[in-house]
């Protein structure tokens, strides 16, 4: 684990500077958080898409079935793929935390349209690029997930397990949290699935799942000392593009505030 906390440290001033990022301080109301949405669902989305690849090379997902890797990775995987993919909504019903996002989308007005002609696109097998060009996604938002993507494309397990373990959603702040809770209590028709999410986030990904996913990279890193250099310079990128999409999301939340 010293290899881990050797990375922790490299991280920590990135990941200061989004804690402390200022797109947090221009969130005033729920049309500014309409926006940062609209923004951040694509980082959601392509969270799953990087835990389902790693489902995918750890796992045995073709037929027939043969054991794959080690049973500790597959383990500590599936355990976290089943909190992501079918957790429990405000009403105990079993959903995904990205249709958890969608639906808190839906009931503040954020605009849901956009991604979802992004989903299509990719449903029907299109470029990245063409599916951006039809839901005009915010360039930031594309480079954001172009990272993710080029990591799931270069298929090193270990990078991939290191973005996803340092570049989680857990870097959203209490301050955050604060905000999304005092506008809740002005608007509780508006917010209140997205503050079940927040909520949820920090009690199953903030916690357990983080230390899964510290565990997975530590065992895919093992003694490799250049498995251990990727695995850092994986967690570095992925939360300089981080900091990239709040800086989007902050430009977007201004602009708008000078039409309105």
């Amino acid at each position: 684990m010293n290899r881990i906390e050797h990375i922790q440290k490299v991280i920590e001033p990135l990941r200061q500077q989004i804690i402390n990022h200022r797109v947090y301080q221009v969130i005033n109301d729920v049309d500014d958080l309409r926006v940062f949405m609209e923004h951040h669902v694509y980082a959601v989305w392509d969270f799953m898409s990087l835990l389902k690849s790693l489902q995918v090379n750890l796992t045995c997902t073709s037929i027939p079935w043969f054991p794959v890797g080690s049973a500790s990775t597959r383990s500590l995987i599936n355990e976290i793929v089943a909190g992501e993919e079918s957790d429990v909504d405000q009403d105990g019903i079993k959903k995904s935390h990205f249709e958890l996002y969608l639906e808190a989308m839906e009931q503040c007005g954020a605009d849901t349209a956009a991604f979802g002609r992004f989903s299509e696109s990719l449903k029907l097998k299109q470029d990245r690029t063409v599916a951006y060009a039809a839901a005009s996604t915010p360039g930031a938002a594309q480079e954001f997930v172009n990272f993710t993507f080029k990591l799931i494309e270069n298929n090193k397990l270990h990078q991939q397990s290191s973005a996803f373990t340092f570049g989680r959603e857990d870097l959203i702040p209490n301050m955050f949290f604060s905000i999304v809770n005092d506008l809740n209590k002005k608007f509780p028709e508006q917010l209140s699935i997205f503050k079940y999410y927040l909520e949820r986030h920090i009690e199953v990904d903030g916690d357990h799942h983080s230390h899964l996913a510290l565990e997975m990279t530590a065992e895919l890193c093992s003694d490799n000392e250049a498995f251990w250099v990727e695995a850092e310079k994986a967690a570095v990128e992925s939360l300089q593009k981080r900091i990239v999409l709040w800086e989007g999301a902050y430009q977007q939340i201004l602009k708008h505030k000078m039409t309105v």
